[in-house]
């Protein structure tokens, strides 16, 4: 198997560029084939998240072409397109789920492997089909697939979410703006990737008020039509660059970036005492001392993001002082602790509670990570500990990160993706 093979480093110095979200593209994809013909998108990740679901489209008749010199997929959509996912890409890929709405918008019809992705929690899929039945679709799961109809087509409902969960918003958002009539989802999710996905929609020719807040008012349209757009920049992996400066005291300057999409995430970086500065689509995040610990407490934009808060713990397990890291939206995000406890970090899990005391130094020693941020946090942890650190399960950090070695070693990190 591959590993990444990450040696001690000094401060991490240079400049580095953010593709587009991996959290939208995948869900620009998905809506894609609500409209036939060709839709482009441009800024685009180069990550394995969006060839699996390239796959994916391809197995329900689409042309998909991924152009990796200019960070461009076109979907050529046809009339008629199939309406199942299979259990073998699905498996691969919660993100898969993400056709359910389209499908049902465009056929009537889907029948969606339940899917896998990374082990960070159940992350059920009631809220999903709650809105989805309110817009009139008929829900039942045999031999391992959700079986969704919508018989008389779909319908205007007043629609309230359980919890703002983004992947039931794009779901039920993507199945509304092809329905009969109005639909008021309330208790969406805010995050930018769902703004990024909205705006989309509204330029194939959706009809959709009150983008961005918690509550969307949807006039339903016969068709959409194909569209060119651009995917909005990815905060989590310009948050990874930020928190790789801060760690190893560097100096990294991220281009490609919108800061107003990352606020108290910016803000809590500042609390370790690093200098951040940003103009126009560039952060630079500079660091001279040891961090300061720093409380977080996940939660739905405009709160922290959970896909940072691996990140944090690895940062706060060599900073002076305690801190306690609170998650609450995925049960098992914290299995990636025990890996950074055999760096040596001292970390007590209780609930959803993580205390971490910062430490001098963590040794190098094989770990695995579990998960797309794991796996990066688990690399940062190694350029600042003794001795050579291992992680293995590196199609998990594939998944996410585009050129994660080149961009590290571009840095000035001594890391090297070999065989075990």
């Amino acid at each position: 198997m591959e590993a990444f093979r990450v040696e001690r480093s000094g401060p991490l110095k240079g400049e580095v560029h953010v593709p587009g979200a991996k959290n939208s593209v995948l869900k620009l994809m998905a809506a894609s084939i609500m409209a036939e013909g060709l839709t482009t998108l441009t800024n685009v990740p180069e990550i394995l998240d969006v060839e699996i679901m390239a796959e994916l489209l391809r197995r329900l008749g689409c042309k998909v072409e991924h152009d990796l010199t200019t960070a461009t997929v076109t979907i050529d959509v046809p009339a008629k397109i199939g309406h199942k996912a299979d259990y073998d890409l699905v498996r691969k890929m919660r993100a898969s789920i993400s056709v359910l709405g389209p499908l049902v918008a465009r056929c009537g019809e889907a029948d969606i492997a339940l899917p896998g992705g990374d082990a960070i929690g159940s992350r059920g899929l009631d809220i999903h089909m709650q809105g989805l039945e309110k817009l009139g679709c008929h829900v039942h799961s045999e031999h391992g697939y959700l079986i969704v109809r919508a018989e008389n087509g779909l319908h205007g409902a007043n629609i309230a979410l359980d919890f703002p969960s983004v992947g039931a918003t794009e779901n039920v958002v993507m199945a509304a703006v092809l329905a009969k009539g109005n639909s008021n989802v309330d208790n969406v999710a805010r995050e930018p990737e769902i703004v990024d996905l909205c705006n989309m929609l509204v330029k194939m020719g959706a009809k959709i008020n009150g983008i961005g807040s918690s509550v969307l008012e949807i006039t339903g349209v016969e068709k959409l039509n194909p569209t060119t757009h651009h995917v909005v920049p990815d905060r989590i992996v310009a948050g990874t660059w930020a928190i790789a400066a801060i760690m190893t005291q560097g100096d990294i300057t991220i281009h490609g970036v919108k800061p107003s999409d990352m606020d108290l995430v910016l803000e809590k970086l500042r609390d370790t005492g690093a200098e951040i500065k940003s103009v126009d689509d560039r952060l630079n995040v500079s660091m001279h001392t040891r961090p300061k610990a720093v409380d977080i407490v996940t939660l739905p934009y405009p709160g922290f993001p959970t896909d940072l808060q691996p990140q944090m713990i690895a940062l706060n397990a060599i900073a002076t002082g305690s801190s306690m890291v609170t998650e609450n939206l995925f049960e098992a995000r914290f299995r990636f602790v025990n890996e950074l406890a055999r760096l040596g970090a001292d970390v007590k899990i209780n609930g959803h509670h993580c205390l971490v005391r910062g430490k001098d130094q963590l040794s190098g020693a094989p770990v695995e990570g579990t998960d797309v941020r794991a796996g990066a946090s688990l690399v940062l942890a190694g350029l600042v500990a003794d001795d050579v650190t291992y992680v293995t399960e590196v199609h998990h950090v594939d998944r996410g990160y585009s050129n994660f070695v080149e961009n590290l070693t571009g840095l000035g990190a001594n890391v090297k993706r070999v065989e075990m």
